[in-house]
């Protein structure tokens, strides 16, 4: 089984877990669904999004099968005007490759993290495990006290 440090933060705070293994590749949550045959709707993507007026960067996590609707989540985060960054820009910002940031990954790395409300809906949801190729399954809760997040309804279905 894999080890890196989210599967060793996840071990020290006694939270279950499980993790896959998929291919190397920048796969999109379609694609991570179908290889672990599970509905996409509990496959959760973690989208970097930067603030107009400056401040910590935000990671929106939403279902696989939805849109980040940026005026909900500034709206939610009491911010006038938000917006995605460049696949560049989001490797640059978390120094992670995408399809495999995380936000367990960057706990300690002063971003600001938004779990889609629907996360709530089920027990557990799948993220990526902070590199590609590595998936995690964790219970919603876990993932939302580990990374100080909040919940609010912030995706176009």
């Amino acid at each position: 089984m894999i080890k890196n440090n989210i599967t060793r933060l996840l071990d020290q705070r006694k939270i279950p877990y499980k993790v896959f293994e998929l291919p190397e590749e920048k796969l999109g949550a379609e694609e991570t669904a179908e290889l672990l045959n599970v509905p996409l709707e509990v496959v959760f993507k973690t989208i970097v999004v930067t603030r107009l007026e400056g401040g910590k960067p935000i990671l929106a996590v939403a279902p696989g099968s939805a849109e980040v609707d940026l005026k909900a989540l500034a709206k939610a985060l009491g911010e006038k005007k938000v917006k995605t960054t460049t696949q560049r820009e989001a490797e640059e910002l978390t120094g992670l490759q995408a399809g495999g940031i995380s936000p367990l990954a960057l706990i300690h790395r002063g971003f600001q993290v938004v779990i889609d409300r629907s996360a709530q809906d089920f027990d557990e949801i799948h993220i990526s495990g902070g590199q590609r190729g590595l998936n995690i399954r964790l219970p919603v809760s876990d993932l939302a006290r580990l990374t100080n997040s909040r919940f609010a309804e912030i995706s176009l279905k």
